[in-house]
């Protein structure tokens, strides 16, 4: 999961700031969500093999997407007269990023953090389903061939609370990070003045 939102934070990046590459680029990111991951599963057990490899990249290809779109959305949502002020200033591209636009698109990255993370344990099990040998979605294959719905429910359940586990981990590390937006930034956010 960690690998889908490093490398959707630092493709949303080079999109916003190259229009090149994002012509060429956010096509096929929005094309990619056409694919099931159903069928990609099966290719990743052959060029990965069994193991953790598999799982894992489908959870990062999950993730990747939300984080992508919210990331680009929240770079674009920046005041462009306050950077118009900062540029007057002499700040740097880079100045300009670290003080004005990263701080504006972390609550879009949170938004989008937080569909990944949940949508990353479907991609954990559906990963298990198709080239494991342990885990949560393993259990549910093997125990509904076995007529054991009792642990199909009981997985359910567990990954379940996983997943609203890492809704509330991510709701948290949030807080955390956007303490510095007042509750009427937060809700004039997006609204232009």
């Amino acid at each position: 999961m960690l690998f889908g939102v490093v490398g959707g934070f630092c493709l949303a990046v080079l999109i916003f700031y190259f229009r090149t590459l994002e012509r060429a680029l956010y096509p096929l990111i929005i094309a990619s969500q056409m694919i099931p991951v159903f069928a990609i599963a099966p290719l990743l057990i052959i060029w990965f093999g069994y193991g953790l490899w598999p799982k894992v990249t489908v959870a990062g290809l999950i993730v990747f997407f939300p984080i992508v779109v919210n990331t680009v959305d929240g770079l674009r949502s920046v005041n462009e007269e306050t950077v118009d002020v900062l540029r007057s200033l002499d700040a740097s591209r880079v100045q300009i990023f670290a003080h004005v636009r990263l701080p504006a698109s972390l609550p879009s990255l949170f938004s989008g953090l937080k569909v990944g993370v949940t949508l990353s344990v479907v991609g954990a099990t559906i990963g298990e389903w198709v080239g494991a040998k342990s885990g949560l979605g393993y259990l549910m294959i093997q125990s509904n061939a076995r007529l054991r719905t009792d642990l199909v429910f009981a997985s359910i359940l567990m990954l379940s609370l996983l997943g609203l586990l890492l809704f509330a981990i991510t709701s948290i590390m949030e807080r955390r990070f956007l303490r510095w937006m007042s509750p009427r930034s937060k809700a004039d956010r997006g609204r232009p003045t």
